[in-house]
């Protein structure tokens, strides 16, 4: 992991200030998000010409949680001839994590749900990581309590289902909808991965919202929370959300699921034990510029080498093949949610009304998802400093113009906001903190809409072909651990197949 002094290395723009409204300065900057490069690979610029030659019979484009875990299968099955390219200056995705002088803490993905029976590809990893033995989690990795906290009214309550001034009629919807997902998980249609269950389904053709005035649940607790569920797992509203993907967000974990599993960096952890066992064949600060097809191979060129390959797994989101491989059409269809994270460094813990300080804390009725706390799972008995991140899934306006505001606002904006966002339920926080450091990541995650899982171009993109094969994980629609790695490790296996054929 970075120390404090490598990650500020990392951040864009120098370091600045704020110091509104008088109170302390507050220091911090924008994280390297590998903005500027994508830009370079959208307008087509013109890159420097690999200054050298290099035969490998597998490419691995991208080095996020599905290019890694395809890495990951390669390496176990015995075969080391690859290599990953990955962007960024580290790799890890949505998975990557930082390090203060305080702890380590998430960028993004902070949690991996107790695996259902079925899902044997992340019992599998996490055996092998020992994070489960014998089909158990170690309760050292599993989150402590208390896990969610939701502030309302004024007030800290425990749980993110909200309680205070909800009335009788309000219970009754939740119930019903409890039964109602019941009912769909029994189906068996909603599963992890999406491809062991799925078919077609007229959920897809209406959105979570429809679904909602559908079936008569019009509780503004209860529409709050299942849109609160869209915008943290899909980075949209119920709205703009697939019926089917808001009822697999309920419907596709078992019942007596005691998760999540976490740590205090979030999925870095994973992230760090897949780059003990694959880092040798990571090539950071690679950007592939482009794909070309040479003959039954590819050419995959980089300002540094040029790769000749039998196989490419591109493990990068697949909006960008059209910029990128050499006949490759636009991902019509494919949807990207905008989103930006913040980590907070407090000298002291705020003022609190209710409940004690959990691991996930929501602000009801926020534009915002709340935050998560690093140290929540240290065995300290007394916490006095602290990271906190908070997560913002800017999902009211249309994803493009979301985009063009993360690059039109300066730092101090997105920090007053945090602040003015936090305030609602901690007053002080302006005299808790000292540093805030902001990523802004443009194509975060796939956005499941109406029609996508059904649609003709996921189908053909996730068939691919024998000689690129495509695997992230907007191809399930849903950007979760668990589908990056099976799109990962299913692009390792049929590569595996043609390289052996060849």
């Amino acid at each position: 992991m970075r120390g404090s002094s490598s990650r500020r290395a990392f951040l864009t723009a120098g370091l600045v200030g704020l110091t509104a409204r008088g109170e302390r300065r507050i220091e911090g900057g924008f994280y390297d998000d590998g903005i500027p490069q994508g830009h370079k690979l959208r307008d087509r610029t013109t890159f420097a010409a690999p200054r050298q030659k290099q035969r490998v019979p597998v490419v691995i484009v991208g080095g996020g949680m599905a290019g890694l875990c395809a890495a990951w299968r390669l390496n176990k099955k015995g075969f080391r001839d690859f290599v990953v390219l990955e962007l960024e200056r580290e790799a890890g995705g949505n998975a990557r994590s930082g390090e203060n002088e305080v702890s380590r803490y998430p960028w993004a993905a902070h949690y991996v749900p107790v695996p259902n029976r079925e899902s044997t590809l992340v019992r599998e990893l996490l055996e092998e990581f020992g994070v489960m033995q014998d089909g158990k989690v170690d309760e050292r990795f599993l989150c402590f309590a208390p896990q969610e906290r939701l502030f309302l009214y004024g007030r800290w309550q425990e749980g993110l289902e909200p309680d205070a001034g909800v009335t009788t009629r309000d219970r009754e919807q939740f119930k019903r909808f409890a039964e109602l997902i019941r009912e769909q998980r029994a189906t068996g249609q909603f599963t992890i991965p999406i491809e062991s269950g799925a078919r077609p389904s007229d959920l897809d053709r209406m959105s979570m919202t429809a679904f909602l005035d559908q079936h008569r649940f019009d509780s503004s607790h209860l529409r709050w929370y299942v849109d609160y569920a869209c915008r943290d797992d899909y980075g949209a509203h119920a709205s703009d959300t697939s019926a089917w993907a808001g009822i697999h967000y309920f419907a596709s974990r078992e019942h007596e699921d005691k998760g999540p599993v976490t740590w205090p960096e979030g999925n870095g952890w994973l992230t760090r034990e897949l780059m003990k066992r694959v880092g040798a064949h990571v090539r950071s600060g690679a950007t592939v510029y482009a794909v070309l097809k040479n003959g039954t191979r590819w050419r995959v060129l980089t300002e540094a080498i040029e790769y000749e390959c039998d196989v490419v797994i591109f493990a990068a989101p697949t909006f960008l093949a059209h910029y990128l491989v050499e006949g490759a059409p636009p991902a019509r269809g494919f949807v990207y949610s905008p989103w930006v994270t913040a980590n907070l460094t407090l000298d002291r813990m705020p003022r609190e009304r209710g409940s004690e300080v959990a691991w996930d804390n929501v602000i009801y009725d926020s534009r915002a998802l709340g935050y998560v706390s690093a140290t929540h799972m240290s065995l300290k008995t007394r916490i006095d400093r602290s990271v906190w991140t908070w997560y913002w899934a800017m999902a009211d306006r249309t994803p493009a113009s979301n985009r063009q505001a993360l690059l039109s606002k300066d730092w101090q904006w997105f920090a007053d906001y945090v602040l003015a966002d936090l305030e609602k339920a901690h007053r002080d926080i302006r005299q808790c903190v000292s540093r805030i450091d902001v990523l802004r990541i443009g194509h975060a995650m796939a956005r499941p809409v109406v029609g996508f899982l059904g649609s003709e171009d996921r189908k053909r993109w996730s068939a691919g072909n024998e000689r690129i094969l495509y695997a992230n994980s907007d191809l399930s629609g849903v950007s979760i651990f668990e589908e990056a790695q099976y799109r990962g490790v299913r692009g390792a296996d049929r590569a595996l197949s043609i390289v052996g054929r060849r």
